[in-house]
């Protein structure tokens, strides 16, 4: 290796170790060889929020290659679609939509309402998607992952791990490689609206081509994120962080990372998401509402500025002496003029009262 292509390594690699300890489990590995390049808390369980969708649309693609469903098939906004909370579309019952628009929904808005509209379409119903989704899981060798929803919104035995997500991902990418253009498109066009995609690295990192964003207050900010260069594809999954630029941060460095790697170094290595051991200590899900960097996860108490705060005081303060004196000076003047004691309290009084 080049002495400057090692030393670079070796800053992503102190950069990354410091931003794990304060952030979520992370996982970089190659798509063709499944090998892992660098992993932190991989088989910690982790609420995967919108990544969820990544297992509904990988079930959408069988789908249309099976010819059960056609991307021009139209699909029906169902009552159970049309209650689910934002992020969505907002389709009334019984409004439709053709299957290829509803991956693009999917897969760029994050669409919750899109997703349940396509389990129905895909096995009947959504419980009978979610069922699947988990047999899916399961023959894919997910076996800390189990789906509640085909959206990802929250739900406490929603749970999933930066390993399993791996795998996942892995599996999209080479079993349906046909529908790659919906992981990498950047915006959509929805009517006369333009829907952008909530994965920044598109735009910002060389040869970004996927896959999907998620965040919900308790899982933070999530990403799946991959990239290509000179026909070397990389994944990195990154959980739990307290904002959209760390996350971007964190998945971009890892994929820098992996590209500064000759492929000499690799020849050695032998772990991928499949063979990697078990962490010999591994966590069960938890929350990270408290450090996201979101007003709908930690409102915060309106602060007022203690210096401004003072400066006000003293104006304040300064603006109530002058009007008094401007008060006793007017009570002098209306005693002078006035020959009763009685015609000056009834003079002065008012003068007072309207200061105070």
């Amino acid at each position: 290796m080049r002495r400057g292509t090692a030393l670079f390594a070796l800053v992503l690699v102190a950069a990354l170790s410091s931003r794990a300890t304060a952030a979520g489990p992370s996982l970089l590995f190659d798509v063709s060889s499944g090998k892992v390049l660098y992993a932190e808390d991989q088989d910690n369980q982790w609420h995967p929020a919108s990544l969820a969708k990544l297992m509904t649309a990988y079930l959408a693609f069988e789908a249309v290659k099976s010819g059960r469903l056609a991307l021009n098939s139209k699909i029906a906004c169902s009552a159970a679609a049309h209650k689910v909370p934002p992020s969505k579309i907002g389709l009334p019952i019984g409004g439709e939509m053709t299957v290829d628009v509803a991956l693009q929904a999917l897969i760029i808005k994050s669409a919750n309402d899109v997703a349940v509209m396509l389990a129905e379409a895909v096995s009947g119903s959504e419980s009978e998607f979610i069922a699947k989704m988990n047999a899916t899981a399961q023959r894919l060798g997910m076996s800390r992952t189990k789906f509640v929803n085909p959206n990802g919104l929250p739900a406490a035995d929603q749970v999933t791990t930066a390993r399993d997500l791996a795998k996942l991902a892995r599996a999209i990418v080479t079993d349906y490689p046909e529908f790659a253009q919906y992981w990498s498109m950047p915006q959509m066009r929805l009517g006369k609206n333009r829907l952008r995609s909530h994965n920044g690295l598109l735009d910002s990192l060389e040869g970004a081509d996927g896959l999907k964003t998620g965040f919900t207050c308790d899982s933070g900010f999530n990403i799946v994120a991959s990239a290509t260069r000179d026909g070397r594809r990389l994944v990195a999954v990154v959980l739990g962080d307290a904002s959209a630029a760390e996350r971007n941060v964190r998945a971009s460095s890892l994929l820098e990372y992996g590209f500064q790697q000759p492929g000499l170094m690799q020849i050695f290595n032998t772990q991928t998401v499949d063979t990697l051991p078990l962490a010999p200590t591994t966590t069960s899900v938890k929350s990270v509402r408290t450090s996201v960097e979101a007003w709908a996860c930690n409102p915060k108490p309106r602060v007022i500025n203690a210096q401004k705060s003072g400066k006000r005081t003293a104006k304040k303060k300064a603006a109530k002496k002058d009007a008094l004196a401007g008060a006793q000076a007017t009570a002098a003047a209306n005693t002078e003029a006035s020959a009763a004691a009685t015609n000056v309290k009834a003079e002065a009084k008012p003068i007072v009262r309207a200061q105070e």
